[in-house]
């Protein structure tokens, strides 16, 4: 139940809400189904079953060789493990302002007494491969010990290229560790832990996982496991080393989120039976139908790089003079959609499109025409047949 913006009365809506902020995304029937079930045992052989399955299954998805770990956390809870593990007060990293998430791992970074050289940006872009091959071919001394990337910045659908910024790395013959969020886009975009020479990657389990919140992940080369046992910060729950001992047979260190687990099988089952290639290109697909909307309306595309498009999301950039946050509430109240907002800096001046996880044509005609009809009911400028031209674009592919 809501209450009617105009007249403060109660509504009680029919149907099912359209959950389409840039995560957590839809939870599949599958993946709530097998969630219901008792917890058991997480010490016992079941769970060991369980748990070992889970484990190799998530290399496949993340595209490694290399141990993947799991924590009950948030996305949060597996950028604090990244750092504590590999790093130290006092260390130099090397961080980009390609949004809001990037701005709040700055913040994480330095509470932990890590010497931030963060590089700015206009939110519309990301990571300037030439300037990290600059500013780790200048630092002679070795002192930047990480360079740390957003992949997908959930708050501006702005994706950064991991192969270029590696070659980057490689061209300056630097030794830093690479560090990589995928929160928002590991099962959903095209990722490769192994490939692309990544040596902690950062994920959660709501957004390309179709999970609810609650689990977090780092995928760990064997360069950062080999740093983090003579360095890093004093840990307990974040340890690498206790959580892969207990991992070897399936286990872990302390209580796990069984019945979230339970989930990430059957959602390791969905990805893996649909083919990880598929998955990505049904992303890439309805991300084209949703810009070709955007574009139909005549409004602008937050992303200014046509390469960096994401496929997860597209944010969407407000006329001068009109409230996102209030177009977002009229969508809301009328049709029952949840929008994603815009954060930090773009509060207000943007929307956001989720299309990720478990989704499909329908769903995304539900969802832009729910945008074009709330368009018109908050009087914003634009110009119809957006909906039209993302529906001429599916039936065409």
């Amino acid at each position: 139940m809501f209450f009617s913006l105009s007249q403060g009365t109660p509504i009680v809506p029919s149907g099912r809400h359209f959950l389409q902020i840039p995560g957590p995304s839809n939870v599949p029937d599958r993946i709530l189904r097998a969630m219901d079930h008792p917890t058991i045992d997480h010490r016992g052989p079941a769970f060991a079953r369980l748990g070992l399955a889970i484990l190799e299954g998530l290399k496949t998805v993340f595209a490694t060789k290399d141990p993947v770990i799991i924590y009950p956390s948030s996305g949060t809870g597996a950028w604090e493990a990244a750092l504590v593990n590999t790093l130290k007060p006092g260390d130099k990293v090397l961080m980009f302002e390609t949004g809001q998430f990037a701005v709040q791992w700055r913040k994480l970074a330095e509470r932990l007494g890590l010497v931030v050289d963060f590089v700015p940006g206009d939110w519309r872009r990301g990571v300037d491969p030439a300037v990290v091959a600059s500013k780790l071919s200048e630092d002679k001394d070795h002192a930047i010990k990480s360079v740390m990337v957003v992949h997908n910045e959930t708050s501006t659908g702005v994706v950064s290229r991991i192969p270029l910024i590696r070659k980057a790395i490689d061209a300056a013959d630097h030794p830093a560790l690479f560090m990589v969020d995928t929160i928002s886009s590991i099962g959903s975009l095209d990722y490769r832990h192994d490939a692309w020479g990544v040596d902690v990657t950062v994920a959660c389990s709501q957004k390309g996982l179709m999970l609810p919140p609650g689990i977090g992940f780092n995928a760990v080369s064997a360069k950062a496991l080999a740093v983090a046992k003579t360095g890093g910060m004093p840990r307990n729950y974040w340890d690498w080393e206790e959580m892969l001992k207990n991992n070897s047979a399936g286990f872990f260190p302390y209580t796990p989120a069984t019945n979230l687990l339970y989930g990430l099988k059957e959602a390791i089952a969905m990805l893996l039976e649909e083919g990880l290639p598929n998955v990505f290109a049904r992303h890439d697909r309805h991300a084209e139908a949703t810009r070709r909307a955007v574009r139909g309306w005549g409004l602008d595309i937050l992303c200014a790089e046509p390469a960096e498009y994401s496929s997860v999301l597209t944010a969407v950039v407000m006329p001068e003079g009109h409230d996102a946050d209030k177009l977002r509430a009229i969508i809301l109240e009328r049709f029952d959609m949840s929008l994603g907002t815009g954060l930090g800096k773009l509060a207000g001046k943007v929307f956001r499109i989720g299309h990720l996880g478990d989704f499909n044509d329908l769903m995304l005609m539900g969802t832009l025409s729910g945008v074009e009809m709330g368009l018109a009911a908050a009087g914003v400028p634009h110009q119809a047949g957006g909906a039209q031209a993302a529906m001429d674009f599916l039936k065409a592919e």
